[in-house]
């Protein structure tokens, strides 16, 4: 893959997209448990030329959480990602850059990123949200 464009085809070809803007995709993944997991794929120009990928994915409400707690079990337990905030929600998040992603590159910390967050919704906020 080298573009927006080329990963939206595969990501629709592979995944379940429940809504598609022109830089995002929102994708439902779920799990053998009976868990599911929204993720956001979200286009990112830098400099305004290069293209990057972000994948996101809430665990839980700012207030619902102990952010300290939550924050603690990523340092010691998570390879990929970053944890932040985005409106309401805490987000397990990672960017990668489209220029010469292979696919493997895009596939693992997407399913590792969608578990991840998957686990930590359920750890410390107890719900299985599709937000």
């Amino acid at each position: 893959m080298a573009t927006w464009d080329e990963l939206v085809s595969y990501v629709r070809s592979a995944y379940k997209v429940v809504d598609q803007q022109p830089d995002e995709l929102r994708l439902l993944v779920r799990f053998e448990d009976d868990r599911s997991q929204t993720v956001l794929l979200g286009r990112e120009v830098l400099d305004g030329k290069h293209e990057w990928v972000q994948i996101a994915s809430p665990c839980g409400r700012v207030g619902q959480v102990d952010l300290r707690a939550l924050l603690v079990e990523v340092g010691h337990n998570t390879v990929a990602g970053g944890v932040v905030i985005m409106g309401e929600h805490v987000v397990l998040r990672h960017t990668l850059p489209l220029e010469n992603l292979d696919l493997n590159e895009f596939t693992e910390p997407l399913s590792l990123l969608a578990a991840t967050a998957d686990e930590l919704e359920e750890q410390f906020s107890g719900e299985d949200d599709d937000y």
